[in-house]
């Protein structure tokens, strides 16, 4: 079979199961398959392929048809230019997330904070840790997750990505070492309001709902970080954390609640509420 009849079978089978941008997605599963660039499908559109290639192509385009994000099929999504792995286990790294990173060095570089110690919680694939471990120079950079799995997963990346991150597993705070000190806590937690979570696209549906669920109002684990955050940061140190488009309000509230200062919010390229950075 000609890797031109490949590409249209493939686009055909996702079209057929109104999948979203079918030609591109078949485009890219069929380059994956064959371990070449895109490019390489349009020049040699007349190449032959076997019927055990074929067969593995067809195996992905049939999980893509059943909604499978891309990205766990690839196993591979890209976050602030550098590669990471992603499976079923951990959610994938969005682009909107890298304000949080880019907010995060601003913080460093406008406070001056040399070899600043940062912890990540919730960090899932490790991007946001293994990304600032890379990019802020002697910075000392810890990762926490409840997921055993996804700690494998971020190991993993921060070892592909040379970065030296400590990842343990911990509930939130729970095992987070009792006096230890950092001057900035990051954190993009579950956000998705539960009943909201059967709302979203079939394709975010399959990534793990323990990286989603944020509880009844979506707020559950903001209120955990609110309580506790203040015990681990050094005098006026930073917590940034990420936010759904809609709760900025409430979580504003709820830091100054917890007296929380110089509480501000920033937006992301589409005009939403991403960001929410406070300091004790």
């Amino acid at each position: 079979m000609e890797i031109k009849e490949a590409l249209e079978n493939g686009k055909n089978i996702l079209e057929d199961s109104k999948i979203k941008d079918s030609l591109q997605k078949a485009r890219r599963l069929l380059a994956f398959t064959l371990n070449k660039e895109k490019e390489y499908l349009m020049i040699h559109e007349d190449e032959e392929i076997n019927e055990k290639i074929y067969k593995s192509y067809l195996e992905k385009i049939e999980r893509a048809k059943n909604h499978e994000p891309l990205q766990y099929i690839l196993e591979n999504q890209e976050f602030m230019g550098f590669d990471f792995y992603v499976d079923k286990n951990v959610l994938i790294p969005q682009p909107d997330t890298e304000n949080l990173v880019e907010e995060v060095l601003e913080i460093v570089e406008k406070n001056n904070i040399k070899q600043p110690k940062i912890l990540d919680l919730c960090t899932g694939s490790g991007a946001i840790a293994i990304s600032l471990a890379k990019l802020i120079k002697g910075s000392i950079v810890y990762g926490s997750d409840i997921s055993e799995k996804a700690l494998q997963i971020a190991e993993d990346n921060s070892i592909s990505n040379q970065a030296n991150v400590l990842f343990l597993k911990s509930n939130m705070f729970e095992n987070i070492f009792k006096g230890y000190k950092f001057n900035i806590i990051v954190s993009n937690p579950p956000y998705i309001e539960t009943k909201q979570i059967s709302t979203l696209e079939k394709e975010v549906q399959n990534e793990p709902h323990l990286a989603l669920d944020g509880g009844e109002d979506g707020l559950a684990f903001y209120r955990i970080i609110a309580e506790n955050a203040k015990k681990y940061l050094y005098d006026n140190g930073f917590l940034a954390l990420e936010i759904g488009y809609n709760q900025r309000n409430k979580l504003e509230e709820i830091l100054k609640n917890k007296n929380y200062k110089n509480i501000y919010s920033k937006k992301d390229l589409s005009g939403n509420d991403r960001l929410i950075i406070c300091q004790i």
